[in-house]
């Protein structure tokens, strides 16, 4: 099953509202998933064996899997365009 990590800045409220989102969106495009809500300071760990992560703030750092903009599952804005890069990360 693919894992999506999905990280903010203490791993509470907002990745775990952005995480049930996807959830939902993916489950109604019947795509399987395993999403993982933590803070920054467990990202590193979190993301071995991911094959996306949802940034719900912003890093300039680079990861060695797909990034995607989770502010857009906050707000809808721009929400269709990094679903689909999503769902393209995890086939």
């Amino acid at each position: 099953m693919a894992k999506v990590v999905v990280a903010c800045g203490a791993g509470v409220a907002t990745s775990h509202a952005v995480a049930k989102r996807i959830e939902g969106l993916l489950a109604e495009r019947g795509v399987k998933a395993e999403i993982r809500a933590v803070s920054m300071a467990e990202l590193d760990a979190a993301l071995e064996g991911a094959d996306a992560y949802v940034a719900v703030v912003r890093d300039d750092r680079s990861y060695d899997v797909p990034t995607i903009n989770g502010v857009a599952f906050l707000t809808g804005m721009g929400q269709d365009v990094e679903l689909a890069r999503l769902i393209e990360a995890l086939r």
